[in-house]
């Protein structure tokens, strides 16, 4: 009998995926402040931005926008905190927090919204935790040509 033999192991499945010690705590990804990606992020814990995303982000969690940083794309997750810069839809499960550096040029969807003095939003806030729907144009509306 060898010393490094695994005869006598069972076989593990190499579908598993390895197991992770310690907390169940979410993983934390972060984009550094002279980081930019373009394109989408998914993950399903937290990720914290101080520099900047031409995409989609999607956060399990929580997504943290840093004071400086600059997103162009949408936001999925289940509480944004925003110190920074977005252009485009904020969706959030059950809260959304606005700082007072933020710049938000979209519109957010949540249960919950806390404004901070000096928190700027251009767009409208839906807080029945619904997802964002546009009516339908239509050619009799007001304001319409036709």
């Amino acid at each position: 009998m060898a010393i490094f033999s695994d005869k006598d192991q069972p076989a593990k499945p190499a579908s598993e995926p390895p197991k992770r010690r310690g907390t169940q705590q979410p993983s934390l990804s972060m984009i550094a402040s002279d980081l930019k990606v373009i394109g989408d992020l998914e993950t399903d814990g937290v990720v914290k931005i101080e520099g900047k995303v031409d995409g989609t982000i999607r956060a399990a969690t929580q997504v943290l926008v840093s004071q400086g940083a600059m997103i162009t794309g949408d936001i999925h997750t289940k509480e944004a905190i925003i110190g920074g810069e977005v252009k485009g839809v904020v969706t959030a499960e059950e809260r959304v927090e606005i700082q007072a550096t933020a710049l938000i040029t979209g519109d957010i969807v949540t249960k919950r919204i806390v404004v901070l003095e000096g928190g700027r939003i251009t767009g409208t806030v839906k807080m029945d935790g619904g997802k964002v729907s546009y009516p339908q144009q239509t050619g009799s509306s007001p304001g319409s040509q036709n």
